[in-house]
């Protein structure tokens, strides 16, 4: 039985082409779910005011138990309604990221300056830290990522999360997969009652069945996740964003 929910949130919740942009039954699963108890956590690449700017903006009528943020940080509600963290995983998670990147000044550095005569991607940075970049294209970032996956085995435990044009540099021991097996020991629910499912690059570690025994994409989700998830004896749904969800659910409900 289903005990907690990992989504990503755009393009796998979230459809920002369509009218309205979540589908209105996935909210009436979300209900049912939650009155058997299911929690439900959203699992996304965006920051933690990025993604309560999105709720806001969104006015979700079911509100997720927790957030699981920047692919790697790990949020509960407070007493006060405010999303806080939950133990000490993200103080732990920014403690190796600052080592490791210490580590990697000179591959950082290397980044940088293939980025300036190679191509059109913009860097990113917090502070003076190189912490990604924005590719100007889907081509473009095929040439990056066939060059990062080369240089980030300079640095042991130095990796890369892609999501569309976006890159973001991380710790590999800090990823969605690994959040939500964090979020899993800290609720005490087991591997088999979590359902996890995501569209991009950046949700592969949740979807490998490690950390989730069930799960899924929606139908726009990249063939890189399709093929995890079927590997992985998940569901690859025909619809798009929520309404792909919905009928992933629907599916494994059916055989509880």
């Amino acid at each position: 039985m289903i005990k907690l929910l990992s989504t990503d949130f755009d393009g796998t919740i979230v459809d920002h082409e369509a009218t309205p942009r979540v589908h209105p039954d996935f909210f009436e699963m979300l209900r049912k779910l939650r009155e058997h108890g299911v929690l439900w956590a959203v699992n996304t690449g965006r920051v933690l005011w990025h993604i309560e700017e999105g709720l806001h903006e969104l006015q979700f009528p079911v509100v997720p138990d927790f957030v699981l943020t920047s692919e790697r940080e790990v949020f509960h509600r407070g007493p006060d309604g405010r999303w806080q963290d939950f133990g000490d995983w993200n103080v732990r998670c920014a403690k190796e990221h600052d080592q490791l990147f210490s580590k990697a000044s000179t591959l950082l550095a290397d980044i940088e300056e293939f980025l300036a005569k190679h191509t059109k991607a913009h860097p990113i940075y917090e502070g003076e830290r190189l912490i990604g970049l924005a590719a100007e294209s889907d081509d473009e970032m095929g040439a990056i990522v066939e060059f990062l996956t080369r240089e980030c085995k300079r640095v042991p435990g130095f990796q890369f999360m892609r999501n569309t044009i976006y890159v973001r540099f991380c710790h590999e021991a800090y990823s969605k997969g690994t959040a939500l097996g964090e979020l899993a020991r800290l609720t005490g629910i087991s591997r088999d009652e979590i359902f996890a499912a995501g569209d991009h690059y950046n949700d592969l570690p949740m979807l490998d069945g490690r950390h989730a025994a069930w799960v899924a994409c929606p139908g726009n989700a990249v063939e890189a996740v399709k093929k995890a998830v079927s590997t992985a004896g998940g569901y690859v749904a025909d619809g798009v964003c929520s309404a792909g969800i919905l009928e992933a659910l629907r599916h494994f409900r059916a055989g509880e």
